[in-house]
């Protein structure tokens, strides 16, 4: 074939989509017809470091690392492995809220929804992981179940983020269980909000665990390193927060 009938070409015919894809572009508000960008520009990785996202990635690993350091050095026994799997859903959940901000291209959409699905399964797997490990630990010697206010915060917590996960799968996998695609995507923005609700649960999770026993008596990681960086999270995502995706102004 002449090179040069195939350089007038604007694009390679695109395969057939089926009626389940024409819903999650519907859901996703992919516009097909939009010039796809030039090569780069579709690299999700630059959500997780760009503006505001190092102070929350900064925060969040620092966290996680000083958890993981505590634990190591105070030994591990079998109820580390609740410490350890729960610093990292929380890690996981940090990587699932920044990877979405933004998405504006058709490909960022895509591809951003699936590592959101991704890393919030890992958070999920992680987090349920860590909850059999301390009912698993409190059941061993009658210990009372969720006593203090970190075992509330800590089940309040689990139970959005199963919420969140059962409505997002639905709502991209299964958007006929709302009736219409349309009223599926009508709740996005109660998603994203519980998105926010959750790892905000999460944080105050994490400063409530300082004042128990064991953090007292084992860990001993100080109360302040916990807020300061639970702020550097919280001033990497607020910025990012697109309010028209929430319901509030076009």
């Amino acid at each position: 074939m002449d090179r040069s009938r195939l350089e007038d070409q604007d694009e390679v015919p695109m395969t057939p989509r089926s009626p389940a894809d024409e819903d999650r572009e519907r859901l996703l508000d992919v516009d097909i017809d939009k010039p796809s960008p030039a090569e780069g520009q579709d690299n999700l990785a630059r959500n997780l470091i760009n503006n505001y996202a190092m102070a929350a990635q900064g925060g969040i690993w620092g966290l996680t690392l000083v958890i993981w350091a505590a634990c190591f050095f105070a030994g591990i026994i079998f109820f580390s492995a609740h410490v350890l799997l729960n610093s990292m859903g929380l890690l996981l959940i940090t990587q699932s809220i920044l990877i979405l901000q933004p998405t504006s291209t058709p490909t960022q959409k895509r591809r951003g929804t699936a590592l959101h699905f991704i890393f919030n399964a890992g958070s999920l797997s992680a987090l349920l992981a860590g909850l059999v490990i301390i009912e698993v630990n409190k059941f061993s010697h009658d210990g009372e179940h969720f006593k203090s206010l970190h075992a509330v915060l800590g089940l309040v917590m689990y139970l959005f983020l199963l919420l969140q996960g059962v409505v997002g799968f639905t709502q991209y996998y299964t958007p006929m269980v709302y009736g219409s695609v349309d009223r599926a995507k009508s709740i996005w923005k109660y998603h994203r909000i519980g998105g926010y609700v959750t790892i905000t649960m999460g944080l105050l999770t994490v400063l409530a665990a300082t004042q128990t026993g064991y953090n007292q008596n084992v860990l001993h990681i100080p109360l302040w390193l916990v807020i300061i960086a639970s702020v550097f999270v919280v001033v990497g995502i607020v910025p990012r927060i697109s309010l028209r995706k929430l319901g509030f102004g076009r």
